[in-house]
């Protein structure tokens, strides 16, 4: 066995670059940490996310930490800024993307327990107090990631890359 070298990686990334786009938009609803935004942007890039919108007070490029997380990747994936995340999501839902909250919920399904409806629009909330009740009231569902530990979640950026390749998991099946 060979690692690969940098150059290959980057070639073999561009050839599959197209292909590799899924119908997942991701909604990042009042982030507070930019490292956290950057870190979501390369994830995204990985997984193939057609697009990402940055609402609230969600830091947007060009920022030095977003740029030091996201290596690049903030100039690869589409994405917008709103302040207004009611009508993002409310635009999306009317094109008929499912809204689904990364948010622990009296209805929420395990992660890997959920069939990923295609459209789907991904909202993932603020680090301290998740999805405010408004925003939630639009989701068709939710899905948690649930823990062992004394902890009761993990890092926004980090739940978000493993609910995103769960999502991608589906759709490439």
């Amino acid at each position: 066995m060979r690692k690969l070298t940098h150059q290959e990686i980057v070639e073999r990334q561009q050839r599959r670059a197209k292909e590799m786009a899924i119908p997942l938009i991701v909604v990042l609803d009042n982030i507070r940490s930019l490292h956290n935004v950057g870190a979501i942007f390369r994830t995204a890039d990985g997984v193939g996310v057609e697009k990402l919108w940055l609402c609230g007070i969600t830091g947007f490029p060009p920022q030095s930490q977003i740029t030091k997380t996201a290596l690049g990747a903030e100039d690869r994936v589409p994405w917008e800024h709103s302040h207004d995340v009611l009508a993002v999501v409310t635009s999306l839902k009317n094109r008929g993307h499912a809204i689904i909250a990364l948010e622990q919920t009296e209805q929420s399904l395990n992660f890997d327990q959920f069939e990923v409806p295609f459209p789907i629009c991904l909202i993932v909330g603020n680090e301290i107090e998740g999805i405010s009740p408004e925003l939630l009231s639009l989701c068709d569902g939710a899905v948690e990631i649930p823990m062992a530990g004394a902890k009761n979640s993990l890092n926004a950026a980090v739940a978000f890359g493993v609910v995103a390749y769960q999502i991608r998991s589906q759709f490439t099946k």
